[in-house]
């Protein structure tokens, strides 16, 4: 059943949240005074300090990279500041209420944020601890992600856990494998490779209702990404087989195959069937779109329903998603803020010309396709594409040839992941500062309303 647990932020800290929202503009204000005698050095200024309290706000509530940047940020728009402050020739007290206001909203934005921490980390924190497996099975990818199973010695580290290791070898049917160790009595099962790989376990995990637990020894590990996981602890993963929690999330299906991440229609499909995609993603799908979208290109059989409810006789490109992706490059970069809405997202971009072909590599090189004129997007829990012919289909980064009609379908909370206790943090998605939709200001805005919500609500048994 889903729990759900209220959030709302505490009065302390919604008042902070508005007082770190009031007091840079009451900054703001104070720079324009000399606005009319001074104004190139004032914009400068005020560009300048908005730089360095919005940098200062993701240096007080963010980790790592994010922090670093926010920080080298700040420490250049502080010398920015006093540059801009010198030439507009402020007075001495104004100077001084600028300066307090920019340490207060700082001051006070570090307080109210903590309750954004808290809100995301709550759904993890209200999991329960899963039982200790009886016959724990990780199957393992030597050569994934560039022989990291090897490199990081996993079948030594399973041996030290009671976990029994299960080694993918050449020629071997990697269904046949999970099949087997379902049949030994394996009671937790386990893969340690890429996204497509998880998906084929994932699926033996389902048939027998059993815990899967992925290990991100492939090169992208976009599944683990968004599960939340330290994609460089490969080591550390295994810790969901001795203390871990479980969680239903969705899986999704095309033709009955089970995926985990997305399968691709069009440009994107035809990037992934080149020899040359695996080990250079990005190289690989710039130095072909020219082609792809060139006046000689022909456009894809992709027959669908649109939106609108309207029939569409092709498309460049189609990508259908376990629960929705903010996607930005067509070459897979994206992340889920949710793994459980029990829907498809689905993509569709038609390009007509020469010079949306042009715009469109633009974009996507940009990592702003959301910007084309071209492009639909939506969610449904089923979707059909027709064709007259076999169709090019990238499922989870693997090339395949399916007949039509695809059917997608979602499969609501079908797979028990169980992962590592201390490990479960929000996925990046549910992190991430967007400065249009889900910025820190936007943060502060919500805390400073009361209205910070409840954390997505976690299926369990």
């Amino acid at each position: 059943m889903p729990r759900h647990r209220a959030h709302r932020p505490p009065i302390g800290d919604r008042i902070a949240a508005l007082v770190a929202l009031l007091a840079v503009v009451a900054a703001v204000a104070l720079l324009l005074i000399g606005v009319v005698r001074h104004l190139a050095a004032v914009l400068l200024t005020i560009i300048s300090l908005l730089v360095f309290v919005t940098a200062g706000w993701y240096a007080v509530s963010r980790r790592g990279a994010v922090r670093v940047t926010a920080l080298i940020l700040m420490t250049a728009a502080l010398g920015v500041l006093i540059a801009g402050l010198v030439l507009a020739s402020p007075s001495v007290l104004r100077l001084v209420l600028i300066v307090v206001l920019a340490a207060l909203s700082l001051a006070a934005a570090r307080r109210a944020l903590r309750a954004v921490s808290a809100a995301l980390r709550a759904s993890a924190a209200s999991l329960e601890p899963a039982g200790r497996p009886g016959h724990p099975v990780l199957i393992m990818n030597l050569k994934s992600g560039g022989g990291k199973a090897e490199r990081f010695g996993l079948a030594q580290e399973c041996q030290q856990r009671g976990i029994e290791p299960v080694v993918l070898r050449p020629g071997d049917d990697l269904l046949q494998l999970a099949e087997d160790a379902v049949a030994r009595g394996a009671d937790v099962i386990g893969m340690a490779g890429g996204d497509g790989s998880q998906a084929l376990v994932a699926s033996v995990a389902i048939r027998h209702d059993i815990p899967h637990v992925c290990v991100p020894a492939g090169t992208r590990n976009h599944f683990a990404l968004d599960l939340g996981l330290d994609r460089d602890d490969v080591v550390g993963a295994l810790d969901a087989f001795t203390d871990g929690v479980d969680r239903r999330i969705d899986l999704a299906a095309v033709n009955g195959r089970v995926f985990v991440n997305n399968a691709a229609l069009g440009l994107y499909a035809q990037v992934v069937q080149s020899p040359a995609y695996r080990d250079a993603k990005l190289r690989t799908t710039a130095s072909m779109l020219p082609d792809l979208l060139g006046p000689d290109a022909v456009p894809a059989d992709l027959q669908f329903r649109g939106p609108d409810g309207a029939e569409y006789p092709t498309a460049h490109l189609i990508l259908v998603s376990n629960d929705p992706y903010q996607l930005d490059h067509i070459g897979g970069r994206g992340t889920r803020e949710r793994l459980d809405l029990g829907v498809l997202g689905i993509v569709a971009s038609r390009i007509s010309n020469a010079e949306e072909a042009r715009r469109f590599i633009a974009l996507e090189a940009a990592g702003q396709l959301r910007l084309f004129p071209g492009w639909q997007e939506w969610s449904a829990p089923r979707f059909e594409v027709s064709s007259g012919g076999r169709l090019e289909v990238g499922v989870d980064g693997e090339a395949l040839l399916m007949d039509p009609p695809l059917v997608f379908e979602s499969l609501p909370g079908v797979l028990r992941v169980r992962l590592p206790r201390r490990a479960v943090r929000p996925g990046p998605a549910a992190r991430a500062v967007r400065v249009l939709s889900r910025s820190t200001i936007t943060e502060l805005g919500r805390v400073a309303a009361g209205r910070l919500g409840a954390p997505a609500p976690t299926r369990q048994n």
